[in-house]
């Protein structure tokens, strides 16, 4: 008996080496979804949680939920991305100039 661990991956043909490979990658983007979809329902649950208290919150949420429906959309449609591009951006200017007022 050895104390060295027998390496079974070189004792594989490639095809079972790749398969291996593939599976075990396979197996990592489904924990790295997983963590993601966890973290995103947080965010969610964070974010909706309460009313908005100001005009920027609110341009907040709604900013998010563009921004999910346009990744959601397959948005072929390069005026669809151009309008959810200047509401986005709309948000944007008025949120800092809101700050800067106040």
């Amino acid at each position: 008996m050895t104390d060295r661990p027998i390496e079974l991956d070189e004792r594989r043909g490639m095809a079972a080496q790749k398969a291996t490979n593939n599976r075990r990658r396979r197996a990592a983007v489904k924990a790295q979804h997983a963590g993601l979809v966890a973290r995103q329902h947080d965010l969610e649950a964070n974010l909706f949680a309460a009313e908005a208290a100001t005009w920027p919150e609110a341009a907040d949420k709604a900013r998010y939920l563009l921004e999910r429906f346009a990744a959601a959309l397959s948005c072929d449609d390069p005026r669809l991305q151009s309008m959810v591009a200047a509401v986005l951006s709309d948000f944007t200017r008025l949120s800092e100039s809101d700050e800067l007022d106040g």
